[in-house]
């Protein structure tokens, strides 16, 4: 059989062109070598189609929305003088911008964690492919990444260590640095980073570590927030020795990595000797203790001022400053502690148990909430008692039945009263009246009523009965609902109204009684000054207007009234009198009192003093039953111990005990 002649071996083409491989005129093993322009001609093909590839992926890879986390923040609540008070939120992060930054924080950061960030692409090609190489190998995960690639992690991406996310992490930050500035870079960084001690963002961290703001932070204490970019489980002072170790040497370090970029001088390094020992880790922020009703006060304001609602305010990012004193609500706070503590003791007496406190103090001239308290714990008590309508005031609504007379009833003055056979007289405390029949020629009877005055002081709850009657229960009302009581929390208009069956909050009953000590002026109680998120304030937030609810002279002459009203109290309660008197020398008591209804359900006191007008409630409530108990017994076998119990934390909260 014949053999078939075997077929020279044609060079390769590529539609139509011509590719001189295996190579004619070559014999051998030559000729399957190929030539320089060929391997020149392959090395530049497979660059173009890898620049091709590039191209695609990076015009097919999007810059994705901000994860969730990156988007929340703590809101923060602030004390009246600026200070914060807490943050609230699943993340503890408070956005801030460059400006509020110092430059040394910024110094700090780029040389621990990028040195070239100014200059680079946003990308560390060496960092991903040691990374690569690491996870391929099954070894620890790397770092490397340029700041920009740390911040696309954390804004943009999960934290999870696998090729696809670096690969994502990659192109992402390519197309973030030709889209951002390298400060608007940063700053995100900063406000994204991990710090430690539940702290997202150079502002938690600096208020966790050294419990100041981020632009109060100096150079030493910059670089050591920076070393915990690094890890700071590892680099937290406060987790044991070696933790601690690794810090200092952490710290030095940037510090002299400082100096030798050049944002430091060899001066100023040496000015930076003694580490800066941060304070001791606390447990997160809470709402216990009073802070929770400080803060359920200050969102319920919000929501009524603004129409942000609780879906609004759970995002977070708000800044939110109040009216709150930090050392008045602290002094209130050992008030009520110290009477509980000394008059009250529920394993002796059953009648002490399930006694609730409420209290609040407001400013008179513009009626800001200064203080409150509102119950023993936010966390185990729910309920704001200093917020929370349900609670009779009993003869504490008495002024203003009163006030209602004086201001609407024509003649009606102070000395004003009625007779035994319930006549009013308008013109004094005596007057001479016709003779009864059966009395002889020109006989008259001089009768001695009982004065409003008076009937204030001992709170006479016949003559105020008589006068809601007189004046007309709709004006009583007009006028309590004029002084800041909402309509809501009033009674019906029945015989019993004058005597308290009305139910106000006590920051309700503190503005309304601000009237009487300021000219018959009074604002709505506020408790926030100002909200911002992003850097922009929220519409709806400033001191409200102060309007007249009666005539200055009515006001004062209700307020003198209760100046003898609550001298008149102290001096009854003999446990606590002399104590009060002698620390009341620079006239800290100006006007108060005190109030219980029928029942004995409930025991008050509203007092003004040094510039504030504060009112405490007592009540006893068990928890899961919507009546209240009686106060009967309370603090003593006497049965009206329990009214003087206000007054006593009152009185303590006024003298600073």
């Amino acid at each position: 059989m014949a053999r078939r002649p075997i077929r020279p071996i044609r060079p390769i083409r590529l539609r139509g062109l011509r590719v001189d491989y295996p190579r004619r005129g070559r014999s051998n093993w030559r000729r399957w070598v190929p030539s320089w322009r060929q391997v020149l001609s392959g090395i530049l093909l497979g660059f173009g189609a890898l620049a091709g590839l590039f191209a695609v992926v990076y015009a097919s890879v999007d810059i994705p929305d901000e994860n969730d986390e990156a988007r929340r923040q703590g809101t923060v609540y602030y004390w009246a003088d600026g200070s914060q008070m807490v943050s609230v939120g699943a993340v503890n992060r408070q956005n801030v911008t460059l400006a509020d930054i110092p430059d040394s924080v910024e110094h700090a950061v780029i040389a621990a964690e990028n040195e070239t960030f100014y200059a680079d692409p946003g990308v560390s090609a060496k960092g991903i492919a040691r990374a690569a190489v690491s996870m391929v190998k099954g070894g620890e995960t790397q770092g490397g990444s340029t700041i920009t690639q740390q911040y696309v992690k954390n804004t943009y991406l999960s934290q999870e260590q696998s090729a696809t996310r670096k690969f994502k992490e990659f192109f992402i930050s390519l197309k973030l640095s030709n889209k951002q500035s390298k400060e608007e870079i940063l700053q995100g960084y900063l406000n994204t980073s991990w710090f430690g001690r539940g702290a997202y963002g150079i502002q938690a961290a600096a208020h966790a570590y050294y419990g100041i703001p981020a632009k109060d932070l100096d150079p030493s204490q910059a670089a050591l927030l920076a070393s915990l970019l690094k890890g700071a489980e590892q680099y937290d002072p406060a987790g044991g020795k070696g933790n601690h170790e690794r810090a200092v040497a952490r710290w030095k370090w940037i510090l002299d990595r400082q100096v030798e970029n050049g944002t430091m001088t060899k001066a100023e390094r040496a000015a930076h000797q003694k580490f800066p020992e941060p304070r001791k880790a606390a447990k997160p922020t809470s709402l216990g203790g009073q802070t929770g009703y400080l803060v359920d006060i200050a969102n319920k304001y919000i929501k009524r001022r603004s129409g942000l609602t609780d879906k609004d305010l759970a995002r977070g990012g708000y800044r939110v400053h109040t009216t709150f004193v930090k050392a008045k609500v602290q002094q209130l706070e050992r008030a009520v502690q110290g009477v509980r503590k000394r008059d009250l003791d529920p394993k002796k007496r059953p009648e002490d148990r399930y006694v609730e406190v409420g209290a609040a103090s407001v400013r008179p001239e513009d009626g800001a909430v200064v203080a409150v308290y509102g119950g023993a714990d936010a966390i185990t008590h729910f309920a704001n008692n200093a917020d929370t309508a349900g609670v009779p005031v009993g003869s504490a609504f008495k002024p203003f039945v009163l006030a209602a007379a004086l201001q609407h009833g024509d003649g009606i003055t102070l000395d004003s009263g009625y007779d035994s056979e319930g006549r009013l007289i308008k013109d004094g405390p005596y007057a001479a009246h016709p003779a009864p029949p059966g009395a002889g020629p020109g006989q008259v009877m001089v009768t001695a009523p009982t004065t409003l005055r008076d009937a204030l002081v001992k709170s006479a709850n016949a003559t105020f009965v008589q006068l809601g009657k007189h004046i007309g229960l709709e004006k009583v009302k007009e006028l309590a609902v004029a002084a800041g009581l909402h309509k809501e929390s009033l009674a019906r208009l029945d015989k019993s109204f004058p005597l308290g069956t009305s139910t106000p909050s006590a920051v309700r009953m503190a503005d309304a009684y601000t009237a009487f000590s300021n000219d018959g002026m009074r604002a709505d109680p506020y408790s926030v000054t100002k909200v911002i998120r992003d850097g922009e304030a929220v519409e709806g937030f400033g001191k409200p207007e102060p309007r007249r609810v009666m005539d200055a002279s009515v006001a004062n002459d209700v307020n003198n009234t209760l100046g003898m009203v609550a001298w008149t109290r102290l001096g009854q309660d003999g446990k606590f009198a002399a104590f009060a008197k002698s620390r009341a020398a620079d006239d800290n008591l100006s006007a108060g009192a005190t109030g219980k209804d029928d029942r004995m359900k409930s025991a008050w006191f509203i007092g003004h003093t040094k510039g504030l007008t504060t009112a405490v409630t007592m009540f006893r409530s068990k928890p899961g039953t919507p009546q209240l108990l009686g106060m009967q017994g309370v603090g003593g076998p006497d049965s009206e111990r329990g009214n003087v119990f206000p007054l006593r934390i009152w009185s303590a909260y006024a003298m600073g005990t």
